[in-house]
């Protein structure tokens, strides 16, 4: 497994794109299950503000550096990692799982998006295991319907289950969920249902390259995702602070 470094408080794993599927390939082989966890510098930040959610990024199977502000403070305390952008994730698991069989579950989204997202994907990979999707209603949901959901997810006999609730409802419902479902690996991958099903645009890749990947969804959305990315520049100072040395930030689990 690989290494955890502190961002923030948040243990984030030093690995590229081959080094998360290598890992998530072995997990699947060996038999380890657990969830991942995306962290770009809005997510470290509400880490930061929620010892909760912190606990669950520090006690996922990996937890991986999503945004390039997150690859620029790793690289600038020393340490070599690349980014794992959780749509690209997606693609790339689904590519490898055609040969190894693995069946995926689609959990998130408006159901025409989730369709859609489904439609896409099978005309990128033709070979690819579908197991299920799942759009889950716009309030708390009752415990019989969490039964009759937890029952659907399971009878699927997922491999990959993804998860597109956004931040931090993700992170919290695969954190709870975990114990009661029985697909090997759970991954939160946020804006990826919208994105790869054209549902939303997404940002070119130079844009994504030099970190104004946010600059362009703020332009998109300013009235969903202007406080999100207003924390930005205090994420900048705190960072500087750490790889000062001014500040410390140990990675700490609950018991």
């Amino acid at each position: 497994m690989a290494e955890r470094v502190s961002v923030l408080g948040v243990g984030v794993h030093l690995v590229d794109m081959n080094r998360t599927v290598q890992i998530l390939s072995e997990s699947i082989e060996e038999g380890r299950n657990g969830y991942v966890c995306l962290a770009p510098a809005h997510n470290i930040m509400a880490c930061r503000d929620d010892s909760r959610l912190r606990d669950i990024f520090n006690r996922s199977l990996l937890t991986v550096p999503d945004g390039m502000g997150t690859v620029w403070m790793i690289r600038l305390g020393g340490h070599q990692t690349e980014r794992v952008y959780g749509p690209d994730l997606m693609l790339k698991i689904c590519e490898r799982g055609q040969l190894l069989g693995w069946r995926h579950f689609f959990f998130g989204g408006e159901p025409k998006v989730a369709q859609q997202l489904v439609a896409n994907l099978l005309i990128k990979f033709p070979a690819l295991q579908v197991a299920g999707t799942f759009s889950p209603p716009f309030r708390n949901m009752t415990m019989a319907e969490i039964e009759k959901m937890t029952r659907e997810i399971n009878a699927s006999n997922a491999d990959f289950l993804w998860v597109g609730l956004g931040s931090p409802k993700q992170e919290h419902w695969m954190a709870e969920m975990r114990a009661s479902l029985n697909s090997k690996i759970l991954v939160g991958v946020g804006a990826a249902f919208d994105f790869i099903s054209g549902n939303k645009a997404q940002a070119p890749k130079w844009m994504q390259n030099v970190g104004l990947e946010w600059l362009f969804r703020l332009i998109s959305e300013p009235r969903r995702l202007w406080r999100r990315y207003s924390g930005y520049p205090l994420f900048v100072a705190l960072a500087l602070s750490q790889l000062l040395g001014l500040r410390s930030y140990p990675l700490e689990k609950s018991s």
